[in-house]
């Protein structure tokens, strides 16, 4: 026994010991693939990211998705600004599956820090959890992180690359390699000697990857700041771009699915009889429900209008699950009840709050709500899925190809490496292809027909009414000023579902975990110097499946946290901008941000009057997401229907170094679009589990006519460059909320805005 105890704790400390030192030691490395990339005719790879062929070409390898936000233009730029490539020769090509394309940034924002935490414990977590998901993580775009997380590794790539190009023609020159420049895809020597990035690619490659190079001061760039062309421009403009429903290998067979109409529900007995005798039919048969998603039944026919034809024919009893009976109504009640009983987790507290509001000289109270949301997105879900005895080729457009690629095989019953993930481009994402629920049913599908490809298209419809949505959120908030106006405790609760427990266990088979940061983020991690604060939030438990909505808990709480600092401040008797401004003493950089949307929106001056002779008025939001800091003023007026028109929208971005000033702007732009729709018009709606939306006639955008004309100034940083694709989300509601209390003095505190 003696023996036995000093054996085990032997093994024990020397466990410890080497999980100690795994620990310390630095993230490895992200330049070297651990298989070599694939090439064709003269292309050589200089690493992991970067491929160059005799004709002068650079590929640039993409582990990023693109869905109109332009991350293959920024990661290219990157990249071809530390190699000094001719920017002309750069093209993208899709990675193949590694872990150095891991996404580690979007895990390490995950983690539930305030952002001006940086303690022990804050830096210890971000180390082991790079190192994590260095060797465990996932590729995924998403959470605004495609340049943050690759700004090293992109320049390091390309920096790497460009001293195994020089190295290579120093050696054919016989000179010093200092002696050599590099300029616009050529290497130079004083002598007059040049070579094109072609012309070395076969030696470069036989040259030994750095240790460590050099990279460039910010003075030097030569790319990056300017308002590149896209690379995908041309592409979009003249239609060879491919989506996912472009794909069409051949003797391609056209599948479409009638689901049961509650979500979460599945097939008690189908009869397909009568779809099989169909013109073209195939074949028809159930499918079951896939990573959270709603069974149902399919047809495959040899056209995608016969397909959907056939499911008239379709006969079928459901079994509607849990969410069978539920109303939003009854959900929000629910929501707002779970409030009355505890008010969850604390994310962030400082001070006593209770005892600051007790001795408080005016204290406030509101409820504020927001809905569910569908994402929306143009392009419909499709996937294309060719099974064959060998293995299988999915063509999907996804934010998550790994997890594509390990659903697929597990549906099929193959190993994750003889499925071949063809990712395509986006026709809009904003969280929705995050999911796995259509990859996983096509494949299903595809398995019924093996040997012959087959996409699966859902309609308009199944888009809206069978999304992972945003999830509903109810928030009660209490804060007090003195008799001077000075805000002096500030208490915010929340209660809504999680998505980050329910992802994990739909598609890693994960206990739900009692925690979720993205719930209350927008709520607890803001600039603002409350003297005293508790912000919380409570996971509910309902049956809507839920997912990662294009800016997440910040769509929501943003919208609470600046209406009510707005309510705080007609308390107190403050000009809006000027009560946020003494709450940001010790952040000068959002400080500035505010101050200058305030200059260009000429705030403090009259709006002035609309074309129909109408009162405008203006209101302000400031947010901070994704590592960038967003200022917004809205300017509003009310039509004599009242209906509300926004004119205007002044956006000032601080989101650390502009890479490409256009892509930013365009974001922008976007992200305000898409937050306005959701602002005025748009809502989920469950009447016994059934979603009610079905189109965007029911679920509207904003249209050309109802834009409001947008103003973007980018403030430069000396910062890695921070989000863009979600930031300026989140401020335009409150924005809004705030210009219509100023015109109206109706404080609305539910999205979408109504007036009464």
């Amino acid at each position: 026994m003696k023996r036995r105890a000093f054996l085990f704790g032997g093994i024990g400390a020397a466990a410890g010991a080497l999980l100690v030192g795994w620990t310390v030691l630095p993230v490895r490395q992200r330049l070297t693939p651990s298989g070599p990339l694939p090439v064709e005719a003269t292309q050589v790879a200089l690493n992991g990211w970067v491929k160059i062929a005799a004709d002068d070409s650079v590929t640039v390898m993409m582990c990023r998705s693109e869905m109109g936000q332009g991350v293959h233009t920024g990661l290219a730029m990157i990249l071809a600004e530390e190699l000094d490539a001719d920017w002309a020769r750069v093209r993208v090509e899709n990675a193949p599956p590694d872990r150095i394309y891991n996404n580690i940034q979007v895990v390490v924002d995950g983690l539930p820090f305030h952002p001006d935490d940086h303690g022990v414990i804050r830096r210890i977590a971000d180390h082991v959890t790079r190192k994590l998901m260095r060797e465990i993580g996932e590729v995924v775009t998403g959470g605004s992180s495609g340049l943050n997380d690759l700004w090293m590794p992109m320049r390091e790539a390309g920096a790497s690359a460009r001293a195994m190009l020089v190295a290579a023609a120093a050696e054919r020159w016989r000179v010093p390699a200092a002696e050599c420049s590099v300029a616009r895809g050529k290497v130079l020597h004083a002598s007059g000697k040049s070579a094109t990035f072609g012309e070395l690619a076969a030696a470069a490659g036989r040259q030994r990857l750095p240790g460590s190079v050099p990279l460039k001061d910010p003075s030097a760039f030569r790319l990056i700041g300017q308002p590149l062309h896209r690379l995908d421009a041309e592409a979009k403009t003249n239609g060879s771009a491919r989506f996912g429903i472009d794909a069409l290998p051949e003797q391609l067979l056209y599948a479409s699915v009638l689901m049961c109409p509650t979500v979460g529900g599945r097939v008690k007995h189908a009869d397909v009889s009568a779809a099989t005798t169909r013109r073209g039919v195939v074949k028809a048969f159930v499918v079951p429900p896939f990573n959270g998603g709603t069974g149902g039944v399919a047809v495959v026919a040899d056209n995608a209008f016969r397909a959907m034809k056939a499911l008239e024919a379709l006969k079928v009893d459901w079994e509607p699950g849990p969410a069978s009976g539920l109303s939003s109504q009854d959900m929000m009640a629910r929501i707002g009840g779970t409030l009355d009983q505890h008010e969850g987790h604390a994310y962030y507290s400082h001070g006593d709050v209770d005892a600051a509001l007790s001795k408080a000289a005016k204290v406030v109270s509101a409820e504020y709500s927001a809905p569910w949301l569908a994402h929306g997105a143009v392009e419909p879900i499709n996937c294309t899925v060719h099974c064959r005895d060998d293995g299988a080729t999915v063509w999907v457009s996804t934010q998550v190809p790994g997890i594509a690629r390990e659903q697929a095989a597990k549906v099929l019953g193959l190993p994750a490496h003889k499925v071949d993930v063809q990712v395509m481009m986006l026709g809009g994402g904003f969280g929705r292809r995050l999911e796995a629920d259509f990859i996983s049913q096509a494949a299903a599908i595809a398995r019924e027909v093996k040997g012959r490809p087959v996409q699966t298209i859902w309609t308009r419809a199944q888009d809206m009414t069978h999304d992972f949505y945003r999830p509903a959120c109810v928030a009660r908030l209490r804060a007090g000023i003195d008799g001077h106006g000075k805000l002096v405790g500030w208490h915010a609760r929340s209660a809504g579902q999680a998505v980050v427990p329910e992802m994990l266990a739909r598609d890693f088979g994960f206990p739900r975990i009692p925690l979720d940061k993205t719930a209350v983020e927008g709520a607890f991690d803001q600039p603002y110097a409350w003297p005293a604060a508790r912000i919380s939030h409570a996971i509910v438990d309902l049956p809507i499946p839920v997912g990662f909505w294009r800016s997440v808990g910040h769509s929501h709480q943003a919208f609470f946290t600046e209406c009510f600092l707005d309510e705080m401040a007609v308390a107190a008797g403050k000009d809006p901008v000027a009560f946020r401004a003494s709450l940001l003493g010790t952040h000068p950089r959002h400080l500035a941000v505010l101050q200058r949307v305030a200059m260009l929106a000429d705030w403090g001056k009259p709006a002035g009057r609309a074309a129909d002779g109408a009162r405008r008025a203006r209101g302000v939001a400031l947010h901070q997401s994704y590592g960038s800091i967003v200022g917004q003023v809205a300017e509003v007026s009310v039509a004599r229907d009242k209906t509300i028109r926004v004119h205007r929208v002044v956006c000032v971005i601080d989101c650390g170094m502009p890479v490409n000033p256009n892509l930013i702007r365009q974001q922008a732009e976007s992200g305000i679009v898409f937050g306005l729709s959701a602002a005025l018009y748009q809502e989920i709606t469950f009447v016994d589990g059934v979603v009610k939306q079905q189109n965007f006639h029911d679920f509207p955008v904003v249209r050309i006519a109802e834009c409001p004309v947008i103003e973007t100034d980018i403030i430069a940083s000396p910062e890695a460059p921070q989000g863009a694709g979600e930031v300026c989300v989140p401020p335009v509601a409150p924005a809004v909320a705030n210009a219509l209390f100023a015109l109206t003095g109706q404080r609305l505190r539910a999205l979408p805005l109504k007036l009464a």
